[in-house]
């Protein structure tokens, strides 16, 4: 079980990475990453990087999958559950509230706007977290042709599902 600092720091990081998430579960990695490695250090990059890969395997929005695996990291069963409590809720709260303005406005031209320039933000978000994560990631040229055959069958439309079922069979086949 946590102590209460820990859970404190929890509430803190997962509730901003809550407030301040914008884009989804990949537009979020980055926030996500500077939270539990650089600001609390509830794990190392390479940590960060096995959860990614974990949560990537399993259903469900990433953060959520995220949040525990941090939280279980940083206080126990319960650091989990007030992390995915930390990181919900925000976006919960907005989204009751703000929902029926939203629906009212949302051709208006500022919010169209807004929403707008977002989007490239959120790419260059994950391409910062794609060049800060790689040299954990990409060791040898075995993974990066994992890397390139991954590209190649997201890029000929393969299920993302199916290309993360692919690599956990080749992993537990070849890699072990």
């Amino acid at each position: 079980m946590g102590d209460t600092a820990a859970l404190w720091d929890l509430t803190m990081g997962w509730g901003r990475i809550g407030l301040l998430g914008f884009g989804g579960g990949p537009g979020m990695i980055p926030l996500m990453r500077a939270e539990c490695v650089e600001t609390y250090g509830w794990m190392s990059d390479a940590e960060f990087l096995e959860g990614l890969a974990l949560g990537s395997a399993l259903p469900g929005p990433i953060s959520v999958k995220m949040a525990i695996f941090s939280g279980r990291q940083a206080a126990g069963w319960l650091g989990g559950v007030v992390a995915v409590l930390a990181v919900v809720m925000p976006a919960a709260i907005a989204m009751v509230t703000l929902v029926g303005i939203y629906l009212r406005v949302r051709h208006a031209p500022m919010v169209v706007g807004a929403l707008t320039a977002v989007k490239p933000i959120v790419i260059g978000l994950l391409a910062w977290t794609v060049l800060a994560l790689a040299p954990d990631a990409v060791k040898g040229w075995p993974s990066a042709v994992v890397v390139a055959l991954t590209i190649l069958a997201l890029y000929l439309r393969v299920h993302p599902a199916l290309v993360v079922a692919a690599g956990l069979c080749l992993g537990a086949a070849i890699v072990r």
